[in-house]
């Protein structure tokens, strides 16, 4: 089929069904989607509490427990050991369908009666404190992430070590307020680097080693600010920076800062990559407009699928990976699935399900199920046979068509759509969305979705904005368990939690270690912060910035001479970095001529 111009039935836009798409959709055996692909995932994201944990008394045992539903959600919660145990049955919560009611009135009366596991934490090893996360051992405050160890306050860490406040990171050890690095070890302050260590304030840097505040570099050691020093002179250098003092940091920060924007950035960031379009795309073939993929294949319209092993041919799919096939508007769903849709949280070897939340281990031919394990051919919980099953998932699919929900704004939610975003457990402002789509509590409450008021906090603070010791030498271990107040105090828009504690001899230890100072903000201020830097989702049509001899604001003297000689490069692309941004911004062939 060729491809064609729809008009979003959210934001009014006109976007584009490419002919691969309706083969996909053919493939899937699913109508075209009536959203745009941001209005698709911001709808995900609106069913993803990505930090933020509430405490809360379990619905089984009374006990207090930490959970990511908040109270205000009706969701009932059981501890996870209890959860995954025999000492319940989703089953006994099922029901028949009902034919007078739209297929999302009656899943989501399903979902508010029964009871979910209080954390989606899978073989979790002394890490309580910890969401949306597969095998961690020994973590703190860690979220979306895979095969962490002994991390703290980390967000999209895989397979990784003793890293701390990082983002986005895989096969990385000892590695602090970093994001988007790849195979890398004992870096601090570095951004969208691969194979390197010992490397301070480095950017787009690939086998490097002892470097500072350097840019584009490869295989190079020794370097600051992209001046090649003898390691005698380096290390002597390095140290009379005094990182320890917090004062001295932040002063280096704004010089480092600085002189990143004045070199070129590729139009898209991602290493080993073959025909593949959106940023932070490494080791993938075929993937178009997709943000954050590690080891892909044909996946278009996907986010933060970075958990190996590879995922392939998925459409709209967002968070997670590890051997998923045929995902279609899927959402926190891993480790082996395939022929999925309209499904999140489903896990572990899960196959042909539809309409499903929390379903796991081995479950297969299920719609509209909610934390069933090992269960086959259900319907809102409820067994039928094999028969039966086909006969009555047509027959509920032609009544989604006839009879479909319509939220408070008037979105018409049939067949094919994912769940409306009004119907959402989680607080609009606790998501990803806010994250990527950032809305006012007005245009949310106009919108029928749910907001989260900063709950009062009463602290007795024991450390000040100010008050805390300029360098790490000077911090005394009684430190540990003081309150300390957040510089922003609540006045930003980051689930600022207006103060938070160095939470034990590790976490000091590490900053002593690394010869770093304390941190003046909470942790999930440090996130935010260190995410400014990360770009947005939406594609924009841009220009290469290469004007011949310079970059096009004048900051960047090429190196070497380009294709194009002394006239601006001709290349357009699609790219993340809009206009707005600082970032000077080259084609794939300006920029290989200026790494060197």
């Amino acid at each position: 089929m060729d491809s064609e111009t729809k008009n979003c039935q959210n934001c009014k836009k006109d976007f584009i069904i490419e002919s691969e798409d309706f083969n996909f959709y053919g493939k899937m055996q699913v109508p075209p989607p009536t959203f745009c692909p941001l209005c698709r995932a911001q709808r995900r994201f609106a069913f993803r509490n990505e930090r933020v944990l509430y405490k809360r008394k379990s619905d089984f045992t009374g006990k207090e427990i930490f959970t990511m539903f908040s109270p205000e959600s009706e969701i009932k919660i059981y501890e996870n050991d209890i959860w995954l145990s025999d000492k319940w049955d989703p089953m006994e919560y099922g029901a028949d369908y009902d034919f007078s009611k739209p297929f999302f009135v009656q899943f989501f009366e399903l979902l508010k009666r029964t009871p979910l596991k209080t954390l989606n934490i899978v073989n979790g090893v002394n890490s309580p404190y910890t969401n949306n996360i597969t095998d961690p051992k020994n973590c703190y405050l860690v979220f979306n992430a895979g095969y962490p160890e002994d991390c703290m306050y980390g967000h999209g860490v895989n397979f990784s070590k003793w890293c701390v406040d990082v983002s986005h990171v895989s096969k990385c050890e000892n590695c602090y307020e970093a994001f988007w690095l790849t195979s890398c070890a004992s870096s601090l302050f570095s951004s969208q680097c691969e194979n390197s260590f010992n490397m301070v304030f480095c950017k787009n840097c690939v086998g490097c080693q002892d470097c500072f505040g350097c840019v584009n570099l490869r295989n190079k050691s020794y370097s600051i600010f992209n001046e090649q020093y003898s390691r005698e002179e380096y290390l002597e250098k390095i140290k009379s920076f005094e990182l320890g003092s917090y004062e001295n940091l932040q002063k280096i920060k704004k010089q480092v800062y600085e002189f990143w924007n004045k070199f070129p950035n590729k139009f898209i960031q991602g290493m080993q990559n073959t025909n593949v379009s959106g940023n932070y795309i490494d080791h993938s073939k075929d993937i178009k407009n997709s943000f954050m993929i590690r080891e892909g294949q044909n996946l278009h319209y996907c986010q933060y699928v970075q958990e190996n092993t590879t995922s392939k041919d998925c459409w709209d799919y967002s968070i997670w990976g590890d051997n998923n096939q045929l995902l279609y508007e899927c959402h926190a769903c891993g480790i082996g699935t395939q022929n999925m849709k309209f499904c999140l949280y489903c896990q572990l070897s899960v196959h042909d399900l539809e309409y499903s939340i929390f379903c796991s281990n081995g479950s297969e031919n299920l719609f509209g199920c909610v934390a069933l394990r090992k269960k086959q051919y259900c319907i809102l919980n409820k067994q039928y046979t094999k028969e039966e099953y086909e006969k009555l998932v047509e027959k509920i699919k032609q009544q989604m068509e006839e009879l479909p929900y319509v939220d408070k704004k008037g979105r018409v939610y049939k067949y094919g759509e994912y769940f409306p975003t009004e119907l959402s457990p989680f607080a609009y402002n606790t998501t990803m969305a806010q994250e990527y789509f950032p809305i006012s509590k007005e245009k949310a409450k106009g919108e029928g979705y749910f907001w989260a008021d900063t709950a009062e906090r009463n602290y007795k603070a024991d450390f000040n904005k100010g008050e805390l010791p300029d360098n790490i030498k000077d911090v005394q271990d009684d430190i540990i368990g003081k309150i300390i107040i957040c510089e922003h105090e609540g006045k930003c828009n980051q689930l600022c939690t207006n103060a938070f504690k160095i939470m034990g001899e590790d976490e000091l230890n590490f900053y002593r270690k690394m010869n770093l100072p304390l941190p003046r903000l909470c942790p999930n201020c440090r996130t935010f912060e260190r995410l400014k830097e990360r770009t947005g989702i939406e594609l924009y049509e841009r220009k290469c910035e290469c004007a011949g001899e310079k970059s096009s604001n004048g900051e960047y003297k090429n190196t070497a001479q380009h294709m194009h000689g002394d006239s601006p490069c001709e290349n357009e692309f699609e790219t993340t970095y809009d206009t707005e941004r600082k970032e000077i911004i080259y084609c794939e062939k300006c920029y290989q001529q200026e790494v060197y």
